[in-house]
């Protein structure tokens, strides 16, 4: 991390989990235990949680996210939601692009531009996500796959509204299997979305722009993780689901 420059954020991505009663336990175990946090906190709970989720966090210091959001404002879209959906309950972060929507629910990147373009629109924050498959860091081609992922993405977002995104580089082999990358390995990609951004932007632009480690961070590995100068937090997934975990990991960014 280098905080001098960036905004540390840590995420938490609950994913498929937690009923409101559920939601509502771990957000009360969660609140004391990040109320000195160094580092920006952020909760991205199901939709069904939002309000909830919303609601118990007024006047503490954790944010809350939703983990997708569609493009068009309103329409036939059964199923989505839109940004002022959002926006009205008083969702900050949105979730776009992970590789999971990307896998089971036929994300592209255009799509994954789109639904950016829609949540900057809405002065929302993005937590836009970027990464390989194990065939594809096997075939040496991390490098081009994410930095053609990183530019279709922000394709048309201003620099000015580049502050309106985190990047989060997810591994796709990492992400649920107990495999992480090396903290180097880590380091090494995101230096690499840092200077993707810079190309299209400029280094003022680069320098500022807070990108997060997304591939099993946990308790045991995010102070490794998070020491190295171009990881600057993380997209939490297990982890998050259990506060006293979590909170190791906000401990590890407030350094």
């Amino acid at each position: 991390m280098n905080k001098a420059l960036r905004k540390a954020v840590i995420a938490g991505n609950w994913k498929m989990n937690n009923t409101r009663v559920e939601t509502k336990a771990l957000i009360e175990d969660l609140i004391p235990l990040a109320k000195d946090a160094g580092c920006d906190v952020v909760v991205c709970v199901p939709f069904t949680n939002l309000e909830t989720a919303v609601n118990l966090t007024k006047g503490t210091n954790i944010k809350v996210g939703a983990q997708n959001c569609h493009f068009e404002a309103k329409g036939a879209f059964t199923g989505e939601i839109s940004a002022s959906m959002l926006t009205e309950m008083g969702v900050e972060y949105v979730v776009i692009g992970h590789s999971e929507r990307r896998q089971y629910f036929g994300e592209t990147d255009a799509t994954v531009n789109k639904r950016l373009k829609a949540v900057i629109d809405a002065g929302m924050t993005a937590i836009l996500c970027v990464g390989e498959m194990l065939e594809d860091r096997e075939n040496g081609i991390t490098e081009e796959l994410v930095a053609m992922q990183t530019k279709i993405a922000l394709g048309g977002v201003s620099k000015e509204d580049l502050s309106k995104v985190i990047i989060a580089y997810e591994p796709v082999w990492a992400i649920g299997t107990g495999k992480t990358a090396t903290a180097d390995q880590a380091n090494e990609v995101c230096a690499l979305i840092r200077a993707t951004v810079e190309k299209l932007y400029d280094k003022e632009a680069s320098d500022a722009l807070t990108i997060q480690y997304g591939g099993s961070m946990n308790a045991g590995n995010a102070a490794e993780l998070l020491s190295k100068p171009d990881v600057d937090g993380g997209l939490i997934g297990g982890a998050s689901l259990k506060a006293p975990d979590f909170a190791t990991i906000i401990n590890a960014a407030s350094k």
